[in-house]
């Protein structure tokens, strides 16, 4: 059940707190669902076209050739709540039409689709008492900004919740933890491997070929679950 604590932000009375763990689990038992569904079996990477086809299933409609830009030059997703209805959700243009940019529009649609599945209940919780707290008709607008969508700061509740869901639902937790099993039966390591070693930059490498995202990506999901770090101590693999 949903642990509820006061938001400090203000936007809503009450807001949803996850342990990392949980947004793991829910994140890889929805992809697994779903790549199960489709093909009986699970692997990764999962194709952008897939990640497309979850979120179309759970949104009333998926804009991405979306000109974002009167929200700002950095923004780069945004999801709209309608209480009562599917969200919508629009990615920018910039990331569909730049072959280049396709690690980024994988994380951008995962963001998204973590707004869309962890956060759509609470716009439909809070509906009646925030059409009384607010006229502001951008309430139920979630803008993302570029520098936000993997690692917002953990008061930015709301992105932070949505950039961890993106890096499960791109590298969900059991199957990276194999890839870093495979990386240190071939070398010598002890975990958290020094970020900036050749080691860890070996490990961002094949974390970032193994599930098609960017090295930045990576670095983030293995920094999170403590593989990657200040090279002291020792994280099991489990």
């Amino acid at each position: 059940m949903v642990k509820y604590i006061s938001d400090k932000t203000g936007r809503f009375p009450l807001r949803p707190h996850y342990q990392q763990k949980e947004i793991d689990d829910e994140c890889e038992q929805v992809v697994t669902v779903f790549l199960q569904s489709l093909y009986g079996v699970v692997e990764f990477p999962i194709s952008t076209d897939d990640i497309t086809r979850l979120i179309e299933q759970r949104v009333h409609y998926l804009d991405p050739y979306a000109d974002l830009s009167e929200f700002g030059a950095d923004v780069e997703g945004l999801t709209e709540f309608h209480p009562g209805d599917k969200p919508t959700v629009q990615i920018s243009s910039r990331l569909t039409e730049d072959d280049r940019r396709e690690n980024r529009l994988r994380t951008t649609l995962t963001h998204e689709f973590g707004h869309v599945h962890f956060h759509s209940p609470l716009f439909e919780r809070d509906h009646d008492q925030l059409s009384l707290l607010s006229v502001d008709p951008q309430q139920n607008i979630v803008v993302c900004k570029r520098d936000r969508i993997l690692d917002a700061p953990s008061y930015d509740w709301m992105e932070w919740q949505a950039g961890y869901a993106c890096g499960s639902f791109l590298m969900p937790k059991s199957h990276l933890i194999r890839c870093v099993g495979e990386f240190a039966a071939g070398v010598n390591v002890i975990y958290p491997i020094e970020t900036a070693s050749q080691s860890g930059c070996d490990l961002i490498e094949l974390v970032a070929e193994r599930f098609r995202v960017s090295r930045d990506a990576a670095r983030v999901r293995l920094s999170r679950l403590k593989y990657l770090g200040k090279g002291q101590g020792q994280t099991p693999l489990f």
